[in-house]
């Protein structure tokens, strides 16, 4: 996004036209980090918007050096936001007891545009998710918290309010599931050629 310094100081003053700019702008990533966790489509649409009616209400909270380049700027932001995403998403979970999601991901999600991923990518980010989504909804939560967001067993205990001997097993256990699922579809595509 072009000065997105500028940008970011209309939203802190509560200008509408920057706050549609950046909602339009970053729209894409919110959704894909959101289905991380919640898999219907109007839900997680609702979540996105929650978030960024939260980042907006709360903007003032961001600081950015003057210093700082665009992309530095930009990536301190994008922190920021998925910050705010995930955080809303763990609310939503907390609301509804982690219950499992159902549902799928509509193929028009994919086509939301990140400048950062090329076709590969987007080809692999979508099998994970379907991976990931795979999981029971306690032990999917911690896998995104951990390997996806970058947080630590004691901020995960902290935001879920489990212990961290909890975080630590559904985060093994997980990652069993996901290993014995991919031998499996490995498995199944040797056995098929």
């Amino acid at each position: 996004m072009e000065n997105i310094k500028q940008v970011i100081q209309g939203c802190i003053n509560k200008e509408h036209h920057f706050q549609k700019m950046l909602y339009e702008h970053y729209r894409g990533f919110g959704l894909k980090t959101v289905f991380r966790y919640i898999y219907r489509y109007e839900k997680a649409v609702d979540i996105t918007t929650d978030a960024f009616v939260k980042l907006f209400n709360h903007f003032d909270r961001f600081i950015f050096p003057e210093n700082e380049n665009d992309e530095s700027c930009e990536r301190n932001f994008m922190g920021y936001l998925k910050k705010i995403l995930v955080n809303t998403c763990i609310d939503e979970l907390r609301k509804g007891n982690m219950l499992p999601e159902i549902g799928g991901i509509p193929e028009h999600v994919w086509e939301y545009t990140d400048k950062a991923n090329d076709a590969d990518q987007l080809v692999l980010y979508k099998d994970l998710i379907i991976l990931i989504k795979s999981l029971p909804p306690q032990y999917r939560t911690v896998f995104n918290l951990y390997v996806i967001d970058g947080y630590n067993h004691i901020e995960i205990a902290s935001l879920l309010n489990i212990p961290i001997g909890t975080s630590k097993s559904n985060l093994h256990k997980a990652r069993l599931i996901l290993k014995e699922t991919i031998k499996k579809s490995e498995a199944a595509k040797v056995c098929s050629v």
